[in-house]
């Protein structure tokens, strides 16, 4: 029979590395290093909300941290530490294959960046997963949506609207084939964080957020913060080819996809605003990384988001963005 305490002894107490002090106290001690900012955000992911209750632990726990990941590297953050609170059944919390599958998910991915689980909470009740996070950035130089001026080129990296799909085909609203629904799978299951880009854009970018609730949704706080108003390409943003294929007038799909698109959100895609001067370096930098980054607009002074075809045709978009409090 597992207790609270014997599931943080047993599954996720480890030695600092870093941290003045962990796991095992009334709370963690860490030190933030000269001339450096801290960055701190927070995650709730909650079953049946977020995501479907049978899903696997170690995917579970892997996108629990990518999507905080995700939230430093819009900020151009070095992550370093994170806490997580855990709720569980009383089912999961004596399961302990799950709980292994969990906590060996949670550790891979926080390995790779080199992070570290410094406290948190665990306790009963429907399965929720909140993860803290705290990274540093030089002093004075974060990424923040308003810095966006008027003659900004609009960028966004990778592609958009491929977890938005694999969502919409497990739910059975649309129909993929198998090799073009993988993708969209592990779009929705283990998006990547940008965090390599997130530190480099601090010397290009003016602006930045990561698409986690809908371009539009997104994009549009930019505008609201920096007072700025935008057009983009409808042509230009990044989808993969099952969804352009799905974008041709006439598709029976083709409002579908454009929600996925621009709306859908769990991209965990950067979109950032940078001078027109900077153009070159961040075609140098999307070859260094190896990471596609396309330019789809421009920031021009005045209020609101317009979204056109080639043609000079305004998009519909009848959904605007995730929210938990709105109905779609």
């Amino acid at each position: 029979m597992n207790s609270e305490f014997d599931i943080i002894r047993h599954y996720f107490s480890r030695a600092p590395k870093h941290a003045l002090l962990g796991v095992g106290d009334d709370a963690a001690l860490v030190a933030c290093s000269p001339g450096k900012d801290w960055a701190i955000s927070t995650d709730t992911l909650v079953a049946g909300r977020h995501f479907f209750p049978d899903v696997a632990p170690d995917k579970l726990a892997y996108k629990a941290l990518a999507v905080n990941l995700s939230d430093m590297a819009a900020m151009g953050a070095a992550p370093r530490w994170v806490t997580l609170s855990l709720t569980l059944t009383e089912a999961l919390a004596q399961n302990d294959d799950w709980l292994k599958g969990f906590a060996s998910g949670f550790f891979a991915l926080a390995d790779l960046y080199q992070v570290e689980l410094i406290g948190g909470d665990t306790t009963g009740g429907p399965l929720n997963i909140g993860v803290q996070i705290i990274g540093e950035i030089p002093a004075g130089k974060a990424l923040k949506r308003s810095g966006a001026v008027s003659g900004d080129d609009i960028w966004i990296s990778g592609e958009l609207g491929n977890a938005a799909m694999g969502l919409a085909y497990l739910q059975r609203r649309l129909v993929l084939t198998a090799e073009e629904a993988s993708p969209c799978l592990r779009a929705l299951h283990a998006p990547l964080p940008r965090v390599r880009l997130g530190q480099r854009l601090l010397m290009l970018a003016h602006s930045a957020i990561d698409i986690s609730d809908g371009l539009v949704a997104d994009l549009s706080h930019i505008l609201a913060r920096s007072d700025v108003a935008a057009v983009i390409d409808l042509e230009k943003i990044p989808c993969s080819s099952a969804m352009k294929s799905r974008l041709s007038l006439g598709h029976t799909d083709r409002q579908l996809v454009i929600d996925c698109l621009l709306a859908g959100g769990d991209d965990y895609e950067l979109c950032m605003t940078a001078p027109e001067s900077k153009r070159e370096a961040i075609v140098r930098l999307a070859h260094e990384l190896d990471i596609p980054l396309s330019r789809i607009g421009k920031i021009m002074t005045g209020s609101g988001l317009t979204i056109l075809t080639t043609t000079g045709n305004p998009v519909i978009v009848e959904r605007k963005g995730h929210d938990h409090f709105l109905a779609r």
